[in-house]
């Protein structure tokens, strides 16, 4: 498809975006929506989702409340969704969760292990439930173009520095995960792609972040600056064009060249 029809297909898709209570998800959720995509915002802060639902230009959204660590809140969720607004075209897995303790990591020896199942809960069986609510709707009921966004992390490829064991487990648990559900959804047109940001300017970030620090964050960047999740938007926006059909079982690195390969 050309550009013409690039920019008037998102008009007729419904994209789910998890974690649109704030940070990235919120701002892919802007994103999209500011490119005539409907959005379905879904986040267990139902207050801060329904704020960021307020504010997106267009017609047609919607906030949820979603705890994607729960097998029942998320199909029930999803179907509701559904009910009420049509077949999801588009998924993006964005929430995800960051365990610190005064903005350091735990080390291996001084992790709970109620901290370890409540990182891979969110991150890695999140991941996993909203894929499959996804797949299994669109296996009832095809639709064209369809796409899913998973995240991963550059602190799953290089091991991390601050981030958590946790969240590095997760996260790179994400990245083998996407390729087998790109692997299996191909046949039904879908495509499956991930997203590994660096560091981008979000409270998540920030709590790894002593006053003062964004610079010398910065300075370790090639690109010179912290990303914005209009750098993640961005990306995100392509791979569910139809422009983007022959990419899937990818991981793309969004991190200003913070990690290079």
């Amino acid at each position: 498809m050309g550009i013409h029809s690039m920019s008037t297909l998102p008009h007729s898709r419904l994209v789910l975006v998890t974690g649109a209570a704030q940070g990235i998800g919120a701002g892919v959720a802007r994103y999209l929506a500011a490119r005539g995509y409907r959005v379905a915002a879904a986040d267990l802060k139902e207050a801060a989702c329904r704020d960021t639902v307020a504010g997106l230009p267009g017609d047609g959204h919607s906030a949820w409340a979603m705890d994607i660590s729960d097998e029942r809140s998320v199909d029930g969720t999803y179907a509701a969704i559904e009910a009420a607004h049509g077949p999801v075209s588009a998924l993006v897995c964005a929430a995800g969760i960051l365990i610190l303790h005064d903005g350091e990591r735990r080390l291996i020896a001084d992790t709970s292990l109620e901290e370890w199942e409540l990182t891979h809960a969110v991150n890695t069986r999140g991941t996993f439930l909203c894929t499959r609510a996804f797949v299994r709707a669109r296996r009832d009921t095809p639709v064209e173009h369809g796409r899913v966004v998973t995240f991963s992390s550059c602190a799953a490829q290089l091991g991390g520095y601050r981030s958590s064991s946790a969240y590095i487990s997760s996260k790179a648990a994400v990245l083998g995960y996407t390729k087998a559900l790109a692997r299996e959804t191909a046949a039904m047109g879908i495509t499956v792609n991930g997203i590994a940001p660096g560091l981008i300017d979000t409270a998540m970030l920030r709590l790894s972040l002593a006053d003062g620090q964004e610079a010398a964050a910065a300075a370790n960047i090639p690109l010179g600056r912290l990303g914005q999740p209009d750098d993640i938007a961005a990306t995100i926006a392509f791979l569910l064009s139809p422009e983007a059909g022959y990419l899937t079982g990818t991981m793309t690195d969004v991190n200003g060249g913070y990690r290079m390969q």
